[in-house]
């Protein structure tokens, strides 16, 4: 039995998001970001966690701010506004309990 491949879609310049895996509940997925791309500001009711794989990211979170480099994580609780933008080219590896429906 093979695992299924998700496409690889590019939902906003400069950024590639992937499905890596997915069940009800749970979603995990690969954001690929070239340096300047931005995750604009927006919200959803699922809790999601972030992962930085490699490069350096300011995030917003509600009225906080942050800058992350690979290794470090922030998790970001459903329906509070957030967004990133990318200062070193890097992946991200998000988790979304339960799965962004709106991904596949």
């Amino acid at each position: 039995m093979s695992l299924p491949v998700f496409p690889i879609i590019s939902p906003d310049k400069g950024v590639q998001r992937q499905v890596l895996s997915e069940a009800p509940e749970l979603m995990v997925v690969s954001f690929r970001f070239e340096a300047g791309a931005e995750g604009k500001l927006h919200s959803h009711p699922h809790v999601q966690s972030t992962y930085v794989a490699r490069g350096r990211f300011r995030f917003i979170r509600g009225n906080e701010a942050y800058e992350l480099a690979a290794g470090d994580s922030l998790v970001i609780p459903g329906n509070v506004t957030h967004g990133c933008e990318c200062l070193e080219e890097g992946e991200l590896i998000d988790c979304f309990t339960p799965r962004r429906e709106d991904f596949l």
